[in-house]
């Protein structure tokens, strides 16, 4: 399967074109990728020239900008367009929902409460009238073992005296980046369609998050500053799509303590 991965400048992207191996065409927007074409998902004449030329018979679209609506949504919807027969995995998120008291599964509805996430639901709805066998994969904070996830840079910047703070109040399921980019190559190859959640099983707070990245990283992990927050309990339930996976989606305190 010759596949194409947007978004290859960033975490997730990189990772997931590590795993892929051979016959993978990276794309990017600034930061060029060896190896990658230069494609703005924002530019509906330049995605559809990009895909003409590459004919992935796969592809995952892990680009996006949490700032930028035509980015995260526009480009999704423009990506559909112009890949109809090729195999698409969309990642999308777990801030299309806004917060509950109990984990959402992959039938709950959409229900977001900040730009971003309403960015990704329109996205997913878009997708989903294009392209009904597409998957919709939807994951949570993604966390690495070398320092360079978001999380760990916040960590290691707040550790060191900067300004900031992580939310105490703010509950995710967060996932290994390899994890990730694994189960989502698997379900490339797999004949699900819809919606997927691929986060990590165990839930915790941002700063729980913060702390047990410090205590792997040999930082102090009661230094680092906190504020309640606004509650949210953003927990996505992804054991459904986990028994479709060879994948295991490792618990946090697991992957951080043990992070090869």
């Amino acid at each position: 399967m010759r596949l194409l991965v947007t978004g290859a400048a960033g975490f997730l992207g990189r990772e997931v074109v590590r795993l892929a191996g051979h016959d993978v065409v990276p794309t990017y927007h600034r930061a060029a990728v060896a190896g990658g074409v230069r494609m703005d998902v924002r530019d509906r004449g330049e995605v559809a020239d990009v895909l003409r030329r590459v004919r992935p018979d796969g592809i995952i679209h892990a680009a996006f900008r949490q700032s930028d609506w035509e980015t995260t949504a526009d480009g999704a919807a423009h990506l559909a367009v112009a890949a109809r027969g090729a195999r698409l995995v969309f990642v999308s998120t777990d801030v299309v929902f806004g917060g509950g008291d109990q984990p959402y599964d992959e039938d709950a509805a959409p229900c977001p409460v900040t730009p971003y996430g309403a960015a990704k639901a329109a996205a997913e709805t878009t997708i989903r009238a294009v392209d009904p066998s597409a998957v919709i994969a939807r994951t949570s904070i993604i966390v690495g073992s070398d320092g360079t996830s978001a999380s760990e840079r916040l960590v290691h910047a707040l550790a060191s005296g900067q300004s900031g703070a992580l939310f105490a109040g703010n509950i995710r399921c967060p996932v290994h980046v390899s994890d990730l980019a694994a189960a989502l190559l698997e379900l490339l190859e797999s004949d699900h369609t819809g919606t997927a959640h691929v986060a990590g099983p165990d839930a915790v707070s941002r700063l729980d998050l913060g702390r047990l990245i410090a205590a792997r990283d040999g930082l102090d992990p009661d230094t680092l500053p906190f504020v309640p927050g606004r509650p949210s309990d953003v927990r996505l339930d992804s054991r459904k799509t986990q028994k479709l996976l060879t994948t295991r989606l490792r618990p946090v305190a697991e992957f951080l303590k043990n992070p090869a």
